[in-house]
């Protein structure tokens, strides 16, 4: 992990930490092709050098989503876009269990996308 990345982790509070931890995990050993980088000021992965996936906290809810840029390709009923015009997101509550059955389909649609463009 680099160190911009460990540092957001770290700097979180628990469950969401552990939350973002393990969905970090569970990206990166989702697909060789997918890369841990900083962008825009936030954890998030690439595929050949461009965006693929992001980590944040909603402002909200205060609680992790996974963030799919070219998430307005992928029609699933879990996605949510909002205000978003090419990104959806796949929020995570942080007291239940990491819906991993889930993230593993939507990061597989997503690769798929992202290697056709």
């Amino acid at each position: 992990m680099r160190n911009e990345q460990e540092q957001y982790y770290l700097n979180k509070v628990e469950p969401n930490k552990s939350c973002l931890l393990t969905l970090h995990d569970i990206i990166i050993n989702h697909d060789e092709s997918i890369i841990p980088c900083w962008k825009y000021g936030m954890p998030s992965f690439c595929i050949n050098n461009k965006m693929f996936c992001y980590l944040w906290i909603d402002k909200k809810t205060e609680e992790p989503y996974i963030g799919f840029v070219d998430g307005n390709l992928i029609n699933h009923s879990k996605l949510i876009q909002g205000n978003r015009n090419r990104m959806k997101i796949l929020p995570i509550n942080p007291n239940r269990d990491i819906p991993i059955k889930l993230i593993r389909t939507l990061l597989t649609i997503a690769i798929d996308i992202k290697k056709k463009k």
